[in-house]
């Protein structure tokens, strides 16, 4: 799939620090994309880079097979991570306020809020001031701001902070709609569980640099390392003889409810999965058979500490 953004070759520099150190990547278009890294890794700069409140030093960002430019900006909504809604403005006001800033008529904006109002349950508090709401319902508000205008690219630099479960939830369905529905969105989040769930690919800066690029899948998959979870019963002799030559063991054998046991495996070639399941078929009463799937928790650990 075409990309809607290129990121080419990007360095930028403050006193005494380079934020971002020849970092590409491509943004599918009709995607969930993961921006992640820990604090400080240039994650906030790109972003800015990207909206062009911050001009990199060298590189390129491309928009839609072209240089991107200030008019594209209104093609992007962008909820950073600090919230910028006024306390003591109405929301209703506030929430046309920045729409018109993105281009829409006040009548279409009006139209396009009170739908998105009733949506998300604001309705009722459609005049009153931000001081009044809570926390949650003030992030939906930034939320509907940022995706009235149906940009084509979204950006949410952490966007489920200070939200419940529930309401977590409600957001990341309506994420992945708008993502149906045709808009590419950036998600920069340390929020791992949601990264499985709902992102299609990622990429993890650390240090400034661009350190792992791909599918959410494909990144698990291959940060497994072919290694599979194996119940049996039977004697640890017999499983040991059956895997001998073509899989190595990951430490012992351990018991497990039913009376089994358990041992983990490392098969180190594709093509000898299925002899190793039938040597083990043949030589112990085989119960389960599973790959190891690590969490992006664990590969955003192990990426950043240089063990991945």
């Amino acid at each position: 799939m075409d990309p809607i953004l290129k990121i080419e070759n990007v360095t930028k520099n403050y006193i005494g620090h380079r934020a971002l150190d020849n970092v590409s990547m491509e943004i599918p278009r009709g995607s969930i994309y993961g921006l992640l890294g820990p604090n400080g890794a240039g994650k906030t700069t790109l972003i800015r880079v990207i909206n062009r409140m911050t001009m990199p030093d060298c590189g390129n960002v491309w928009f839609e097979d072209h240089p991107i430019t200030t008019n594209d900006i209104y093609s992007i909504g962008y909820m950073p991570e600090e919230r910028g809604l006024y306390k003591k403005m109405k929301i209703g006001a506030q929430a046309v306020f920045f729409a018109r800033m993105h281009g829409m008529s006040k009548s279409d904006a009006t139209k396009k809020l009170r739908e998105w109002f009733d949506r998300m349950e604001l309705s009722q508090w459609w005049d009153s001031k931000v001081e009044d709401i809570s926390k949650g319902m003030a992030q939906k508000v930034q939320f509907i701001s940022t995706i009235v205008h149906e940009p084509k690219l979204l950006i949410f630099d952490e966007p489920f902070s200070g939200f419940d479960p529930i309401n977590a939830n409600i957001l990341k369905e309506e994420i992945k709609r708008l993502r149906d529905n045709g808009s590419t969105v950036i998600l920069s989040t340390h929020n791992m569980e949601s990264v499985e769930e709902i992102c299609d690919d990622i990429t993890l800066i650390n240090k400034s640099q661009n350190v792992l690029s791909g599918p959410v899948d494909e990144i698990r998959r291959k940060a497994g390392g072919n290694t599979f979870s194996v119940t049996y019963n039977g004697s640890s002799e017999d499983f040991i003889n059956a895997v001998t030559g073509i899989a190595s063991l990951i430490g012992n054998s351990k018991p497990v409810t039913g009376g089994y046991m358990q041992q983990k495996i490392h098969i180190a070639s594709d093509d000898d999965v299925r002899t190793v399941i039938g040597n083990l078929n043949t030589n112990v009463c085989l119960r389960s058979f599973q790959e190891i799937i690590p969490s992006m928790n664990d590969i955003f650990i192990r990426a950043v500490n240089g063990t991945l």
